[in-house]
């Protein structure tokens, strides 16, 4: 049987390295189950800083860079900046990707757009969340922005924290199993899910699967999402080990 390569799109804040680290591995898991491969086709736009301005700044930047991607041709593309999408408004996410779907389509090749604020809220009705408690690394401010707009999409956030953390390398540099320890700070009583790392920059995939053990509870990332909404976009099962509740394929 001959394997197709799928060709998936990043867009990528320009201080990112683990957008690039975390869906690629969780989509290589996945060909030990499926037939299906992926190669991975990276545009960057400038951000140094988690702050509101220059998200807005790299923001504008993001239809560059699906329309150069566009001319590579490939069949999905996922925008990672989950807080630059909600710092600009309630539903802000469903806007981003009908701009950037118009460049591709401007472009002649007209391609699916995701992003990883989308991604989250997609997930977390699909897991059937209605309250949950999430860990973010941003400063304190951006936090309630997240909060705000989950709480916007019919979502309840009970309890938050802010590891205020400005600088995006810095937020990268962080332990990938340190929320297996962080969310036993979390108010967790009634709630329906814990959001491990509400940011893609932060790394988080190695705890996701350890939370959901220790707390019993369905666990998700924002690049578990966005890889949940890469294969939804391919019309592909959604399935891959390492990705908790929402990537087991049920």
């Amino acid at each position: 049987m001959t394997n197709k390569n799928r060709r998936v799109g990043l867009i990528v804040p320009s201080s990112n390295v683990t957008m690039e680290t975390e869906i690629p591995a969780l989509l290589r898991n996945r060909e030990e189950i499926f037939s299906d491969r992926f190669t991975f086709h990276s545009s960057r736009m400038r951000m140094k800083s988690v702050v509101k301005e220059e998200l807005e700044r790299m923001d504008d930047d993001s239809v560059r860079c699906a329309f150069e991607l566009s001319d590579a041709a490939v069949e999905v593309q996922a925008y990672a900046c989950l807080v630059a999408i909600m710092s600009r408004g309630h539903g802000y996410h469903k806007v981003s990707e009908q701009r950037l779907f118009k460049a591709t389509k401007e472009n002649g090749v007209p391609t699916p757009s995701v992003n990883s604020a989308g991604a989250l809220i997609d997930g977390m009705h699909s897991l059937g969340m209605k309250k949950v408690s999430i860990i973010c690394p941003y400063m304190k401010p951006l936090t309630k922005l997240v909060v705000d707009y989950i709480e916007n999409q019919g979502i309840e956030v009970q309890d938050f924290l802010a590891l205020e953390i400005p600088n995006n390398l810095e937020v990268a540099a962080q332990d990938p199993n340190a929320p297996a320890e962080l969310w036993k700070k979390l108010d967790t009583k009634g709630i329906d899910g814990i959001i491990a790392s509400a940011c893609v920059q932060m790394p988080s995939l190695p705890a996701v699967e350890k939370i959901e053990k220790m707390s019993g509870l369905p666990t998700l990332s924002a690049s578990v999402a966005t890889t949940w909404s890469i294969l939804n976009a391919l019309d592909l099962t959604a399935k891959a080990s390492g990705g908790g509740a929402l990537l087991a394929g049920y």
